[in-house]
C-alpha cells in the first residue's frame, strides 16, 4: 500500500537526518581539536546520498498516490481516430508497414502529415513521454511550459515603469509615464535520439514495443533539455538561465534580462561557521516579496551535501527533510530541487539558484513527436530517428536569482 510506503519512508527520513546531524556535530568538534575528518566527511557524503534517495522514493510515491486518471467522457469519433492511428502506427513499428498510417495521423491529430519527417508518436504515447519529462527533468518541472504550433513564438514581458499618483476628484492628470514592453523570443532547437531494437525483438508478441520506445525517448530528452534549461548557449538549443549575464545591482538598477547574484563572501566555498548560511538568506530577501510563494532552490546533489551542514547562528539547520506527506525538503522554508545539470561549488561558479521559476522561465514545446524508422543503417538493428521542437528562455529575469561563489 503506497501511504504505508510514504509512512515509512518519512520515519527513515527522520532517522536518518537525526543521524547525520550527530555525524556532521561530531566532525565539527573533531576540527575544533584539529583532529581529521576525511572518514567523516565520506560518512557524511553516503548519509546525504541516502537522504536524497528517500526523498526520491518519497516523491515517487506521492506522486503516485495523487494521480488523477484520464479516464472520462471523451469525443468517441475522435478517440476512435486515435485508437486507429495508434493500431496502425505500432504496426508500423513493428513491421514496417505504412499502409494507410499518414491518413489515420491526419485525421487523428488534425495535422497535415510530413512525408520527410516519419510519423508522429500516438498521443496516448506523447502523453506518457511528457509526463516522465516532466517527472525527471527538474526545470521542466518548476517552469512555465507552453505548447505552440510553430516556432515563431514570441512573448511580450511588461518591464513595468507606468506612473501613477493620488489626486482628488477636481484636479487635473498629468501625463504619466507608459509601461515598457519587451519582446522575449525563446531559443529554439531540435532535440532527437535514436533508440535501436532487433527485428527479432520487434517480432516477439511479448515485447512491449509502445513502452520501449516511450522509456528509450524519454530518458535521452530528459537528459539533455534538463542540460540545456539551465546551461545551454542558445545555440541550436533553448538558452539555460546560467548562460544569462548577472550582476550584484538590486532589480531597480540592473538591465533587464541579466540576473542578480548574491556573493558567498569566500572563493569557491561558503563563509565559515556560524554565517555560512548569511549568503542564503540574503538570496532569499533579494528576491521580491510577490514572487517567493512557490519559489524552490535549484542545486546538485554535491552541493546539497554541503548546504546540509550548515547552522544558523543559534545551532539550527538550515535544511530539514519533510516529514510528513507531501512535505517536500525544504532550505530555510523553500523546496530544494535536484538538478544535476547544475555546477559543483568552484571559484565564481554560480551552483546554487533561487527563484519561482514559473515566472522567469518560460519552455515552449512544438506539438508532437515525430519518428523515422530506420532498418538499414546499423543491420540487424532497426532504428527509431526521434526528434522534438522546443525552446526555453528567461522571461523575467528579476524572479530568479543565484548565488556565486566568490567575495567579489
Amino acid at each position: 500500500m503506497d501511504i504505508s510506503e510514504i509512512k515509512t519512508l518519512i520515519e527513515a527520513q527522520g532517522r536518518a537526518f537525526e543521524e547525520f546531524k550527530r555525524t556532521n556535530d561530531q566532525r565539527i568538534e573533531e576540527m575544533k581539536k584539529g583532529h581529521g575528518v576525511a572518514d567523516l566527511e565520506a560518512k557524511l557524503a553516503q548519509m546525504s546520498a541516502d537522504m536524497s534517495r528517500l526523498e526520491a522514493e518519497k516523491q515517487v510515491l506521492e506522486a503516485r498516490v495523487n494521480k488523477i486518471g484520464l479516464s472520462g467522457a471523451n469525443d468517441a469519433k475522435g478517440e476512435d481516430a486515435k485508437g486507429e492511428h495508434k493500431s496502425a502506427y505500432m504496426k508500423w513499428l513493428r513491421k514496417g508497414v505504412e499502409s494507410g498510417l499518414a491518413e489515420l495521423e491526419a485525421k487523428a491529430l488534425n495535422i497535415t502529415t510530413d512525408a520527410d519527417g516519419g510519423y508522429a508518436v500516438p498521443e496516448e504515447i506523447d502523453r506518457d513521454i511528457q509526463q516522465t519529462l516532466i517527472n525527471i527533468s527538474p526545470v521542466r518541472a518548476v517552469a512555465t511550459v507552453r505548447q505552440i504550433s510553430t516556432s515563431d513564438y514570441k512573448k511580450l514581458v511588461s518591464r513595468r515603469g507606468a506612473a501613477s499618483g493620488w489626486v482628488d476628484e477636481d484636479d487635473g492628470r498629468a501625463a504619466t509615464n507608459t509601461p515598457t514592453l519587451a519582446q522575449v523570443t525563446p531559443f529554439m532547437g531540435e532535440i532527437y535520439a535514436n533508440p535501436q531494437a532487433t527485428q527479432t525483438m520487434l517480432d516477439d508478441v511479448f515485447f512491449d514495443a509502445e513502452g520501449w520506445l516511450a522509456g528509450e525517448i524519454a530518458d535521452e530528452f530528459a537528459y539533455q533539455e534538463g542540460v540545456a534549461f539551465i546551461t545551454g548557449n542558445g545555440t541550436k538549443k533553448p538558452k539555460g538561465f546560467l548562460a544569462y549575464s548577472t550582476a550584484a545591482t538590486a532589480d531597480s538598477s540592473r538591465a533587464f534580462g541579466t540576473l542578480q547574484h548574491v556573493l558567498s563572501g569566500a572563493d569557491g566555498a561558503f563563509l565559515a561557521a556560524p554565517n555560512g548560511g548569511d549568503c542564503l538568506i540574503t538570496t532569499v530577501q533579494s528576491l521580491k516579496a510577490g514572487h517567493r510563494p512557490g519559489a524552490v532552490w535549484m542545486m546538485n546533489s554535491l552541493t546539497l551535501a554541503a548546504v546540509r551542514k550548515l547552522k544558523d547562528g543559534d545551532g539550527n539547520y538550515l535544511w530539514r527533510p519533510g516529514l510528513e506527506a507531501g512535505a517536500p525538503s525544504n532550505l530555510l522554508g523553500y523546496q530544494v530541487v535536484e538538478a544535476e545539470g547544475m555546477p559543483d561549488i568552484a571559484a565564481d561558479s554560480l551552483a546554487i539558484a533561487f527563484g519561482n521559476f514559473r515566472a522567469g522561465y518560460l519552455i515552449v514545446d512544438r506539438v508532437g513527436i515525430r519518428t523515422l524508422r530506420d532498418p538499414y543503417s546499423n543491420k540487424p538493428y532497426v532504428g527509431f530517428y526521434t526528434t522534438k521542437r522546443l525552446g526555453g528562455a528567461v522571461v523575467d529575469s528579476e524572479a530568479i536569482k543565484v548565488v556565486k561563489f566568490g567575495d567579489a
